[in-house]
């Protein structure tokens, strides 16, 4: 069931408000800005219905709010008041609200508009979702990685908790290619993809394909020991696919690692530690594949086989 959150400082027409969506909708209800405020943070809400003229702050500096949070700048805002006049509306809609509702309003319009911009929300999502999805293989694609990496890493910064960085490619892939065909590849590449992401499975982990063959994994909280060694085991449950290769180059598909675990600093960055890891893997590959290949949080280097 979707989730509206109602903030009105008037708890006779909050509850009138809840009345009318109760039975389509989950709905939850504050009585001051910034107990809605605090709500919309913690919740994911796909309406929010919010009164104009509240004591403290009012609805306009709470839309404002609303607007500079990551977590709430895209759900959608109804603004619902008794100041009908014109500048009022506009000056709400220049701030980012989708709809304007004066009072005294009749259940049916309540309804009606809500019912719309609960659909476009979720089409919005959709797509949204859909344009940060690689299609082969329904894992994040490179748009979504790049958003999400700088976000959790400037969290790991303000948190200060092990940030690892991991990225991985198919072994000798273009000769699989070469020797089976392109649609054979692509089942490989999606096999993998699966692989991986039925370990990376917890909140914190976060799984990407970066491009062709290649893939980016993130993996918060976890200790260079523990983010290695859980990666050692993502390598051999590939290998343990038995997925046959070119026998002239190897007798499985297998997968080579490298990685790096820091506790990341004030005014480091996200995309050298990337860079890292990726050397980790050119020196995977380059000494003999199918292995991992780690730099802790010294920058000492972990090395499977």
């Amino acid at each position: 069931m979707e989730k509206i959150l109602i903030v009105d400082d008037s708890i006779l027409q909050a509850a009138q408000l809840k009345k009318i969506l109760d039975d389509e909708y989950e709905v939850t209800t504050a009585h001051t800005a910034e107990e809605g405020l605090r709500l919309a943070s913690a919740d994911n809400y796909s309406l929010i219905l919010l009164d104009v003229v509240m004591p403290g702050m009012d609805g306009f500096t709470l839309l404002k709010k609303l607007q500079e949070e990551i977590i709430t700048q895209n759900v959608p805002v109804i603004l619902i008041t008794s100041l009908s006049d014109i500048e009022n509306e506009q000056y709400g809609l220049i701030l980012g609200a989708v709809d304007y509702i004066t009072k005294p309003f009749h259940p049916l319009i309540i309804k009606a508009r809500v019912n719309t911009h609960v659909k476009l929300y979720n089409y919005r999502r959709q797509i949204e979702l859909q344009s940060r999805t690689d299609q082969l293989t329904g894992i994040a694609n490179r748009r979504q990685h790049d958003s999400y990496s700088i976000s959790k890493w400037n969290e790991a910064v303000r948190l200060q908790t092990p940030f690892t960085i991991c990225m991985f490619d198919i072994d000798r892939f273009k000769v699989y290619n070469d020797t089976f065909g392109h649609p054979a590849g692509d089942k490989v590449i999606a096999a993998v993809a699966k692989t991986a992401a039925s370990s990376l499975k917890r909140s914190t982990d976060f799984l990407a394909r970066y491009g062709g063959e290649e893939f980016v994994g993130i993996l918060l909280g976890d200790s260079s020991e523990k983010a290695f060694a859980h990666l050692k085991k993502i390598r051999q449950d590939v290998e343990d696919l038995h997925i046959a290769h070119d026998p002239s180059v190897s007798q499985w598909v297998t997968v080579s690692i490298g990685g790096v675990t820091v506790i990341p600093q004030k005014g480091s960055s996200y995309a050298s530690y990337l860079k890292i890891a990726d050397t980790m893997l050119y020196d995977a590959k380059k000494s003999g594949r199918n292995r991992v290949i780690w730099a802790d949080e010294k920058m000492k280097i972990l090395c499977e086989k």
